[in-house]
């Protein structure tokens, strides 16, 4: 089992950045793909990107592309999320899971999740 913590949420205003990062622990992490999802107030949690296990990888949410970098770094167990050109329509709680596999094998491949931070874009 593996254990995520993330950190990292807060209040930015539309056009600026927040990076989030979630630290895992208890299993061998270089030996998972991440992920990021997120859920707004309403409705159901949505993929927003994924990593697989060497960071070689990486898919994103058609909407955040070019805008959301996902990265990880396995000797310190953690990955990354940069998130430039906010919006008020990326405002969700944001949550890091765990794949079950080295490789990317779609949004309902993760079994582990976080806690979730919440993130908040407005003016």
């Amino acid at each position: 089992q593996v254990q995520l913590v993330e950190s990292g949420g807060g209040l930015a205003q539309p056009g600026g950045s927040l990076r989030l990062s979630c630290a895992a622990s208890g299993r061998t992490f270089s030996s998972y793909a991440m992920g990021w999802f997120r859920q707004a107030p309403g409705k159901e949690r949505e993929f927003v990107a994924a990593i697989n296990w060497s960071g070689g990888n990486t898919y994103y949410l058609d909407s955040v592309k070019g805008r959301f970098t996902m990265s990880r770094d396995n000797a310190k167990n953690t990955v990354y999320l940069q998130m430039n050109s906010l919006k008020p329509e990326d405002t969700a709680v944001y949550y890091c899971a765990a794949g079950s596999s080295s490789w990317y094998r779609g949004p309902s491949d993760f079994g582990s999740w976080g806690q979730g931070t919440q993130v908040t874009v407005s003016s």
